[in-house]
């Protein structure tokens, strides 16, 4: 064998055996790379984008909801919560007219009782159709004659608060109050009892026959 082929063998052996990788290789692994760290970026991305939806969600539901209750209370619910039983209206009464009838001079130790006729009363709005027809009917005998048909469509309107389906409130009525009994000190005295008489018919308005005012027995008594 020549020296020339023994050496190209060995330089084709050498390049065989050589761990440096070719230009080519080199360029696809980059390439790869790049793909690679491409579409970790873009799933990194649309899962922060995931993850971050539902926030902006419940942000948007809650201002809705504050919206819709803000439409409630300006249509008549009020932000004070009010009495809804017999009871409560009693009680309510019977405080405000105590420190009222204590204030007074010559009224002291007062005792209230209110007997109310039933609860409030609420006027709900209504949206209200008027609907007119008018059919023309001939006879046999050749004469005419007009039918009117007239008809009151009324729907209640209706509010959404949250999850909850409200009817919209236009006033709130009072309940009629059947009679008061005043029992203090000092009523004895004629002046005394027709002032408590004249306070109690105009904070209730209820008519004078309505109000009885007796005197408090004493420890003598």
């Amino acid at each position: 064998m020549s020296d020339k082929e023994s050496n190209k063998k060995k330089s084709f052996l050498a390049r065989l055996s050589s761990s440096d990788p070719p230009k080519k290789n080199r360029k696809l692994a980059y390439v790869i790379l790049l793909l690679a760290a491409g579409v970790f970026v873009m799933l990194y991305g649309n899962f922060q984008s995931s993850t971050a939806k539902p926030d902006a969600v419940e942000t948007k539901g809650s201002g809705d909801s504050q919206q819709e209750t803000e439409e409630v209370e300006t249509f008549g619910s009020g932000k004070e919560k009010q009495a809804r039983t017999i009871s409560d209206y009693e009680k309510k009464y019977e405080a405000e007219l105590t420190d009222v009838l204590e204030s007074m001079i010559g009224v002291d130790n007062v005792q209230v009782f209110v007997n109310v006729d039933a609860t409030e009363e609420k006027i709900y709005e209504h949206n209200t159709v008027n609907q007119s027809q008018t059919t023309e009917e001939n006879d046999r005998e050749g004469g005419t004659r007009n039918i009117e048909d007239n008809s009151v469509d009324q729907q209640l309107v209706i509010v959404r608060n949250g999850d909850k389906e409200q009817p919209v409130v236009v006033k709130t009525l009072k309940p009629d109050i059947r009679g008061v009994l005043v029992v203090a000190k000092g009523a004895d005295n004629i002046k005394v009892k027709k002032s408590v008489v004249d306070a109690v018919t105009r904070v209730l308005d209820v008519p004078s026959h309505r109000v009885a005012v007796t005197p408090k027995k004493t420890k003598g008594d």
